[in-house]
């Protein structure tokens, strides 16, 4: 009986294995690092909006209150109650990449971030291709793929399924 596919040779066993090893690495590396990389500036852009514990530097009132406008349809609408919005989003930037580097709701925080990002494209419409995008598809990835082993959330599930009496899951 002849086969259409020769056996395996040592050097197909030897890529094959280095492939596998690749890909074990990368899976699970690659959720901590877009973890990182969507947290980063929303973080950064979080700390330039204070002045001190609880209080919006002026300039980001200023923002909110006077050059921010919503791109929607051709025309520019004002953001509703500026101040509170400013405190809002002054606030989800610090706090939300936190979780998201802890891997702590780590989903629910890809998606307020994929949220704000989305609002972000009408107050921004020039800014897609060089921010935009890529912080949409680091939150989408992160709500595909989940927190991953170095998060909180595997910490929890694993303590979770402990006291439950269920068997592991990777």
């Amino acid at each position: 009986m002849s086969t259409l596919v020769p056996p395996a040779g040592p050097l197909e066993r030897l890529v094959r294995r280095c492939a596998g090893g690749i890909e074990t690495i990368a899976r699970g590396v690659a959720p901590i690092l877009l973890r990182i990389a969507l947290a980063l500036p929303f973080f950064r852009s979080g700390l330039t909006r204070w002045d001190g514990f609880l209080s919006i530097s002026g300039g980001t009132l200023y923002l909110f209150e006077s050059q921010f406008r919503l791109h929607v349809f051709g025309a520019l609408v004002g953001l509703p109650a500026p101040d509170a919005l400013a405190f809002v989003v002054a606030t989800t930037e610090l706090v939300l990449p936190v979780l998201l580097v802890a891997g702590l709701a780590t989903r629910f925080a890809a998606l307020a971030l994929l949220a704000m990002t989305g609002v972000i494209q009408l107050v921004f419409p020039d800014g897609w291709a060089n921010f935009h995008l890529y912080w949409a598809t680091l939150a989408v990835a992160i709500l595909a793929l989940g927190p991953g082993g170095l998060s909180l959330d595997r910490a929890i599930d694993l303590a979770y399924r402990k006291r439950r009496g269920r068997a592991v899951r990777r």
